[in-house]
């Protein structure tokens, strides 16, 4: 097992690495094979007035003149041991782990991706905890229950789920119970957990439900599909010729083989809303790590793109290397070497 995670943690971070490389790319070598020049690059990050020796400025201060190797060695090198930034006359260290400054605000990146991931973080928890309780639920009863009016139902429900995107849901439930139903009349704003855990609860509700509606739409349909396949099995009909009950035949032996593929895609998805819940956090004004990318984006700011990709493939693999340790507890068939 040790020497599993091992090499797990070895291959995430060489992961980490090319990913930092192929954003790095997009960024500056996709734009020199285009054709633009690094005056022009440069030129980006100065305004609308820009000079010559505005322009001469920046190139030095970002490292716009050296090679593309030198300035990906220097990203990486500030990630592990800071680095010194210099805008004006005066100097600012940036500490590790240093994502750099805004090229455009001038900040720094990780202060800022620190006190967004809570947001982001509670959102994730509580849709992710809705989405598995209620999804896998009602797929274990629609498996044990095909073909009657329970199984239809919430399988037209989940196929509605499935098929709605979550800014239509985030919206039409918005708007419903802010403005037709004043359930949340001032608004639903993201209240710290530490200041009032009873209203940081109250006012994520909506958004949790909404993201959750979407997930738990699938997972109960990935549950349903699974328990029909493995409650068709030769054991399964040996556990209930030994005598066993009904209710330890479902969760023990069906549910626990059953949940493997969900395992593995629920790692994906709870990493991947870690790494920015975007359109979710958009539509309810949350400020968190999706709403920082977007602006990152929308602004061509490097640091804030590699900062916010970096974190979010950081927590997809670690999820990923969770799911995996989960396996061998789930189901036991997978044991490592």
């Amino acid at each position: 097992m040790a020497a599993y995670i091992i090499r797990r943690l070895f291959a995430a971070v060489l992961l980490l690495l090319v990913v930092s490389a192929v954003t790095f790319a997009i960024f500056f070598l996709v734009p020199r094979i285009a054709g633009q020049t690094v005056d022009q690059l440069a030129a980006q990050y100065v305004g609308k007035d820009a000079n010559a020796d505005a322009i001469a400025a920046v190139k030095q201060n970002l490292g716009f003149d050296q090679p593309l190797y030198e300035q990906y060695w220097h990203f990486i090198k500030a990630i592990v041991a800071g680095a010194d930034y210099k805008f004006g006359p005066d100097a600012s260290h940036c500490a590790a782990p240093c994502f750099g400054y805004s090229f455009k605000s001038h900040i720094e990146v990780w202060p800022q991706l620190t006190s967004r991931i809570p947001v982001t973080l509670s959102l994730a928890i509580g849709a992710a905890v809705i989405w598995l309780v209620s999804g896998v639920a009602v797929g274990v009863l629609s498996a044990l229950k095909r073909g009657t009016f329970f199984d239809r139902f919430f399988m037209g429900v989940a196929l509605a789920g499935v098929s709605l995107p979550i800014f239509f849901t985030g919206m039409l439930a918005l708007g419903v119970l802010t403005v037709q139903w004043p359930v949340w009349g001032s608004g639903i704003n993201y209240v710290s957990f530490t200041d009032n855990p009873a209203q940081w609860a109250w006012n994520l509700l909506v958004p949790w439900c909404s993201l959750a509606f979407l997930y738990s739409a699938l997972y109960a349909r990935l549950t349903r599909a699974g328990m029909l396949e493995t409650m068709s099995e030769d054991y399964i009909r040996t556990a209930r010729a030994k005598g066993l009950k009904e209710s330890t035949v479902v969760a023990k032996h069906g549910l626990r083989s059953a949940l493997t593929p969900i395992v593995t895609i629920f790692g994906m998805d709870f990493g991947l809303l870690l790494g920015g819940a975007v359109i979710t956090e958009t539509v309810f004004s949350f400020k968190g790590i999706g709403e920082y990318a977007v602006k990152g984006i929308q602004d061509n700011d490097l640091p804030i793109v590699m900062g916010v990709t970096l974190v979010a493939a950081f927590f997809i693999v670690f999820c990923n290397l969770l799911v995996d340790l989960v396996y061998a507890a789930i189901d036991p068939r997978v044991r490592y070497s």
